[in-house]
């Protein structure tokens, strides 16, 4: 027998997958535990997984149930439109959402020159989390995002067999407004005491740096260490200092002559990276924008 979808098994589903708790569930729905339960256990045989597993906290969906819930959406929000339809208003179209988990340090300008192709489709809702590279992988292995942007790869072991794909990568250059290109500084050798603005002691970039005006015996000034992107690129709009940048962070203050880049850093590169999980149901969306951009030169 061909599997049979009953519409209010789907509707107890999201309610279930809403709440995370079968309990709060049936409350809202006006049902007892014990019948709402049967419902969820008879749309799981239908569909043959198991949409929820049990931990510490309470229910959470598994992978599956992710990959259900979003179908399971879809059809609500179609069944909706039917209504509306029918009612003479007007209809919302069905979205396809797109759940990405940026680490908080990595170029915005980078961030939209990945998710492009989606943000101008308009059956495509993005959600964007940002936070840090341990927590977004965390909410990754939850299925609460589809992937991860980070400026590193992510450590594989058999828990998590992580897919890093290498998106891009620069050189890392010190950009400042347009005066500082007339000093003609040497990188490293002129830089005692030279005013900069660099990321903070985490980044790859960062640790470069430091070795390299080390070996040169020079010791520039720090007018401060950012962890954010978007912060580095307004402190050197100020022009007190040089920033230690990619190039893809300022473009458009490189294109309006508002900053120029003094230096470009050969061997400091800035990578990028899109983390995905080994999964049987993956967001296909995920990996056209990952293909894309592999092919895209940033």
């Amino acid at each position: 027998m061909p599997a049979f979808l009953n519409y209010h098994h789907l509707r107890y589903f999201r309610t279930i997958a809403r709440e995370l708790s079968v309990t709060r569930a049936a409350e809202k729905l006006n049902l007892s535990v014990p019948a709402l339960s049967i419902q969820l256990k008879q749309l799981e045989e239908s569909l043959g997984q198991s949409l929820f597993v049990r931990g510490r906290g309470g229910l959470q969906l598994t992978e599956a149930g992710r990959v259900a819930l979003d179908y399971a959406d879809t059809i609500g929000r179609a069944g909706e439109e039917l209504v509306d339809v029918m009612s003479n208003r007007a209809p919302g179209a069905a979205r396809q959402i797109l759940r990405i988990g940026a680490v908080a340090t990595l170029s915005r300008n980078f961030q939209v020159e990945f998710l492009r192709p989606a943000l101008h489709r308009a059956e495509v809702e993005v959600v964007i989390r940002s936070g840090a590279q341990r927590e977004l992988l965390v909410a990754l292995q939850a299925h609460e995002v589809d992937v991860v942007l980070s400026s590193s790869p992510a450590r594989r072991d058999a828990e998590t067999p992580w897919h890093s794909h290498l998106l891009a990568e620069q050189q890392v250059g010190l950009v400042g407004v347009p005066a500082w290109k007339k000093r003609r500084l040497r990188f490293p050798d002129d830089f005692r005491d030279v005013p900069v603005i660099l990321p903070s002691l985490e980044s790859n970039s960062r640790a470069a740096f430091d070795r390299m005006t080390a070996a040169a015996g020079v010791r520039p000034r720090i007018l401060a260490e950012v962890d954010d992107m978007a912060m580095l690129r307004l402190l050197a709009r100020e022009g007190e200092g040089l920033a230690l940048v990619p190039p893809v962070v300022v473009r458009d203050e490189i294109e309006d002559g508002v900053l120029v880049e003094t230096h470009r850093i050969s061997q400091i590169r800035e990578t990028f990276y899109a983390i995905t999980p080994s999964r049987r149901f993956p967001n296909a969306l995920v990996g056209e924008l990952v293909a894309r951009m592999s092919r895209v030169k940033v």
